[in-house]
């Protein structure tokens, strides 16, 4: 008589740990991959922190194009050009008290 022969369990072994590997890899690399969740995360903070700072960076240029409207030969601000030239000659008038 002929007995079947129980073949080796090795083959059917390899193949789920191969597909357990692949399991693995894929769902690493779509956490902590170049484009995974992890990178998406710190992408989304350096755009707020750059967000904030181009919206600094706006005011502070549209504060400095507002002084030099001031100061210019169209629109001349009296009180500011006093207080620039005080402020760089490091001069005071008589009536003004200086705290420091």
């Amino acid at each position: 008589m002929n007995v079947p022969r129980k073949k080796p369990a090795v083959g059917m072994a390899l193949y789920f740990l191969a597909i357990g590997g692949l399991g693995f890899y894929f769902t690493f690399a779509a956490i902590q991959g170049d484009y995974g969740v992890f990178r998406r995360v710190q992408a989304e903070a350096e755009r707020e922190a750059l967000t904030a700072e181009r919206d600094r960076l706006k005011a502070e240029a549209a504060k400095m194009e507002n002084l030099t409207r001031r100061l210019s030969d169209t629109y001349l601000d009296l009180d500011l050009l006093d207080e620039r030239a005080r402020n760089v000659l490091g001069m005071i008038r008589s009536d003004e008290i200086v705290i420091h």
